[in-house]
């Protein structure tokens, strides 16, 4: 099994070039279901979650070529509808193909996903608002049995909390059924957005008449598209945070600043200094990093996904910082190894409290999620000495070569059997 060994302390300095987004190209390539025909998407990552949903819509009858970040799906012979939880196990994007295929096929069985061991991560959310579609569903053994008999209905639904799966499994799903969807209380991450204008390029009828509220006129059926995945904004605030941490001097390229409008503003509080250009931002950190209280929140707010990443930060301020988690439970597995490191984080229910003035020690690591692993690797920069981060395999999900990366802007980081 593959680790990675991290040699501290480092100063990262240069320029980094921030990959495709994930959390974009997984609802994409689920919607791309949808059509018989063939699409271009360029700009994908690569990164083992888009692997795996690749494989999944080859299970499911797509054919697809995969080369330079640029793939090629051929669904002229996709008929199949059963996705089995050997695929969907390691990815809870995996539920956003029962909205397209019961949206294309009227049914559909799909496997109740994975993914990091975060919390439940239920999927209700999605099954009662696709009930208000016209799908009738149950559950059995672990795999979701549904169906639309009549096809799906437009209707109008409010989503009980904000949830981007069920909002992007909503839109996907409602692009093909008959008469008008309007739905609110909807998650307005850019990547959703980017979904719609995916969509949209094939030439669903998708907009946004409120800042929550989105109204979908179906379609029957949809055109080639030719279509480029926006830059993915988590590897950009973690590559930014590691600038923070190490007092270092990092230029992020191939990005849209405005987008992460929140990380910067949160990187400045703490004392960085940030200077944005048109599709880049530039960091130099501060060897004295101040406290912050933060809770993260759906977008425009702080993302969960950065969460573990700003609390490494927060352990090198110099005063006790507090960091709510208000979007999942459980998600604080990264702070046991943290403070076996030397940081002194103490958690209770959803609130942490890190007590700051950390010098990290370098020490032998388990990685526990995606996110998790990413705080480890930026701990370990400052910490002097060698330290070794066992199951990458959770960060191989979702950052692309960030050893490779990292070693260009000055980091001693190496990947080893």
């Amino acid at each position: 099994m593959q680790k990675l060994e991290v040699f501290g302390a480092s100063q990262l300095k240069g320029q980094i070039k921030i990959s495709g987004s994930k959390n974009a190209s997984l609802p994409i390539l689920a919607a791309t279901l949808l059509s018989n025909k063939k699409i271009l998407l360029r700009n994908l990552p690569l990164v083992r979650d888009i692997e795996t949903m690749k494989n999944l819509l080859e299970s499911l009858g797509s054919k697809i070529k995969y080369k330079n970040k640029e793939l090629i799906i051929d669904n002229t012979r996709q008929t199949k509808k059963f996705a089995s939880y050997s695929l969907v196990k390691t990815m809870r994007a995996g539920i956003l193909v029962l909205g397209p295929l019961l949206a294309k096929f009227g049914s559909a069985k799909v496997s109740l996903p994975g993914g990091c061991a975060i919390g439940t991560r239920p999927v209700d959310i999605h099954l009662k608002a696709l009930a208000r579609l016209g799908v009738k569903y149950k559950i059995l053994e672990g795999y979701v049995h549904a169906t639309a008999p009549i096809g799906l209905k437009g209707a109008k639904i409010k989503f009980p909390k904000i949830s981007v799966g069920a909002t992007e499994n909503l839109i996907i799903a409602a692009s093909f059924a008959k008469g008008i969807t309007i739905l609110s209380n909807c998650a307005i991450e850019p990547e959703i957005k980017d979904l719609v204008n995916f969509l949209n390029s094939m030439g669903c009828n998708i907009k946004w008449t409120a800042k929550r509220t989105i109204k979908i006129i179906g379609v029957k059926e949809v055109t080639e598209t030719n279509y480029s995945v926006m830059f993915d904004r988590i590897e950009a605030g973690t590559y930014l945070i590691a600038g923070a941490l190490t007092a270092g001097n990092l230029r992020i390229q191939n990005i849209i600043p405005s987008i992460i409008q929140t990380e910067i503003d949160t990187l400045r509080k703490i004392g960085a200094k940030i200077i944005i250009k048109k599709n880049e931002v530039q960091i130099i950190g501060n060897k004295k990093i101040k406290n912050l209280n933060i809770k993260t929140a759906p977008y425009p707010g702080f993302p969960t996904d950065l969460q573990a990443q700003l609390m490494v930060l927060l352990c090198k301020a110099n005063k006790k910082s507090l960091i709510k988690e208000d979007i999942f439970e459980n998600r604080f597995m990264h702070v046991a190894e943290l403070n076996r490191m030397g940081a002194k984080i103490s958690i209770k229910g959803n609130l942490a409290t890190v007590e700051g003035s950390t010098n990290f020690a370098s020490a032998e690591l388990m990685a526990t999620d995606l996110r998790a692993s990413v705080s480890l690797i930026l701990a370990a920069l400052t910490a002097k000495g060698k330290s070794v981060i066992n199951r990458i395999y959770h960060l191989d999900r979702g950052y692309e070569n960030i050893e490779k990366k990292l070693k260009k802007v000055g980091a001693k980081i190496r990947r080893v059997n």
